[in-house]
């Protein structure tokens, strides 16, 4: 018999700023939850004056895991120093492979009006952190929308009722933008070797079993406990919109130190040196 998820933490996000002093809220890669093996950090930004975002995120490093950068409104560039360049738009994803490096900006196209978006750190497993960088620019038009029974499910990566986002993982991992009306309920799978969290963008959410149901309301993340699927619902006569997430755990050590992060200390202290000598990137 499957086992139905129950919240176990509930977190809210914190404000705080990056980049070039971008307001952003932390969600997942603070005090209160530093991580959730595979998951390193979940931030979201949205501001809608340009005072708060328009200096973006200039070049910076990264080393050892991936990023998924999800806009919800706005639109940022991106370039790398391997010559690339992507335009995210309202509604895409872009993947990035950090791997062995690579030095990169993010930055507004333009200065007005709202950028809202999320950016979700995923862990390369210890095999991998030193893969070659790489990128998977998904537009609106390649994620699949599963709408049925009053539910609204976006795929951002991995699969959902037989459909699956075009983005390639290298450990199993869905990510879901989840939108339920008044009423509906919405059962995902989940199997145990996975962590998984929701984190409730508007309204109020009901998990966990009927018998002894938890609930979560809008800027905070729950992380799901044991079990093999997630069944959730709004927690009231409102319509509810959500995110979901769950990936594979590595069940590795973590070194970590601001924009690497690595397996062990040598490693990290490599990365470093790699920056700092003009040999990462």
């Amino acid at each position: 018999m499957e086992q139905v998820r129950k919240i176990i933490q509930i977190v809210q996000g914190m404000p705080t700023s990056d980049g070039a002093g971008v307001k952003l809220k932390r969600i997942l890669g603070g005090s209160e939850l530093n991580q959730l093996d595979p998951f390193l950090l979940l931030d979201e930004f949205k501001n809608d004056n340009p005072d708060d975002y328009a200096a973006g995120f200039p070049d910076h490093p990264h080393r050892g895991f991936e990023t998924l950068t999800y806009l919800v409104a706005g639109s940022f560039t991106h370039r790398d120093s391997k010559g690339h360049e992507g335009h995210l738009t309202a509604g895409s994803v872009q993947w990035m492979t950090a791997g062995r490096g690579i030095i990169h900006s993010e930055m507004p196209e333009q200065t007005d009006g709202l950028a809202w978006g999320y950016q979700l750190w995923l862990n390369l497993p210890a095999k991998l952190k030193m893969t070659e960088p790489g990128y998977q620019d998904l537009s609106p038009d390649q994620l699949p929308v599963v709408e049925k029974n009053g539910s609204r499910v976006k795929v951002l990566a991995g699969e959902y009722a037989g459909v699956r986002s075009p983005g390639r993982s290298f450990i199993p991992f869905t990510y879901l933008d989840l939108r339920l009306e008044p009423g509906a309920t919405l059962s995902l799978p989940s199997p145990g070797n996975q962590n998984a969290f929701i984190y409730v963008i508007e309204g109020k959410v009901k998990t966990g079993p009927e018998s002894e149901p938890s609930y979560v309301k809008s800027g905070h993340l729950g992380v799901l406990g044991e079990g093999d699927k997630v069944d959730l619902r709004p927690g009231d006569d409102k319509p509810t919109h959500l995110l979901f997430a769950s990936a594979q755990k590595l069940n590795e050590p973590i070194v970590r130190g601001g924009p690497f992060v690595m397996n062990t200390l040598g490693e990290l202290k490599q990365a470093f040196y790699d920056y700092q000598t003009g040999r990462l990137g």
